[in-house]
């Protein structure tokens, strides 16, 4: 994609050393799919960073405006948990400050940013949506699983891959501890990835509003985008996705007994 032929100057300008990877540009992307949020097209980013012992490493989409990150240890950074190293920048230095996500991030997201006195909003799925609000919200910074990052803080408001990627840089070079332990004070959770169920468009909403009519007799939900419940051990997704013919699940929890016990009642809903 047009990542490469961009991003490899810009950080050999910041004093990077810089280990290139499918940086040329190739619309026919001979090598994986360009999606930074699927494991299988980072399996080779992973091995890179593996191999050379490099601090990090980052994937992008066609036109980059997605980040992937994988830190030092080669696990990978999904959108939510970058969201929280993020926050912990931004927030402290701006009180009050709204940070924006979706509804399939951590609640591990939404608990940091209210720690670190900001307000977090949890709103739809969707890089038009998500933009939107952070204009009606005048937010700092939002961003989604997909890998899409908004940016109002020194910069524009909007998604691009490569800024994204220097904020990074920047609050490593600012701190003594490598990628892979500035998240190692979360309290642990069991989550999954998102989960996909073929369905038709023809019932996919009507069967989201089953699931909503279904488990709401027993559980708090949120319903901007879905139906998200609030178990006590965790939570539960399943959303109709708004531009291909299947449903989204997704479940965290404190334990794995609780995970399994949510997707079996949910799962059975369904």
């Amino acid at each position: 994609g047009t990542g490469g032929v961009v991003a490899v100057p810009i950080f050999k300008e910041l004093g990077c050393e810089v280990v290139e990877l499918y940086c040329e540009m190739d619309g026919n992307f001979p090598n994986h799919h360009p999606d930074p949020t699927l494991p299988e097209a980072l399996e080779d980013l992973i091995k890179k960073v593996e191999e050379t012992g490099a601090d990090l490493g980052f994937a992008y989409d066609g036109d980059s405006d997605r980040i992937g990150v994988i830190d030092d240890a080669g696990n990978i950074i999904w959108g939510d948990k970058l969201m929280i190293l993020l926050s912990r920048d931004i927030v402290p230095a701006n009180p009050g400050a709204v940070v924006i996500s979706e509804v399939k991030a951590s609640q591990l997201l939404y608990d940091e940013i209210e720690k670190l006195g900001g307000r977090p909003i949890m709103w739809k799925t969707g890089h038009s949506l998500i933009k939107k609000k952070i204009q009606e919200e005048q937010a700092l910074l939002a961003g989604e699983m997909s890998g899409h990052i908004f940016f109002a803080d020194r910069f524009f408001g909007f998604d691009d891959a490569i800024y994204s990627s220097a904020r990074v840089l920047e609050l490593l070079s600012r701190s003594d501890k490598k990628l892979s332990l500035m998240l190692s004070d979360l309290p642990e959770t069991f989550v999954t990835p998102e989960i996909r169920l073929y369905s038709s468009d023809e019932v996919k909403f009507k069967i989201v509003e089953e699931v909503k009519n279904s488990l709401s007799q027993k559980y708090p939900v949120i319903d901007i985008d879905g139906v998200r419940a609030i178990y006590p051990s965790g939570w539960a997704l399943v959303r109709a996705s708004n531009t291909q013919g299947f449903l989204v699940l997704r479940f965290e929890s404190k334990s794995q007994e609780g995970l399994d016990s949510m997707r079996k009642e949910v799962e059975g809903t369904i």
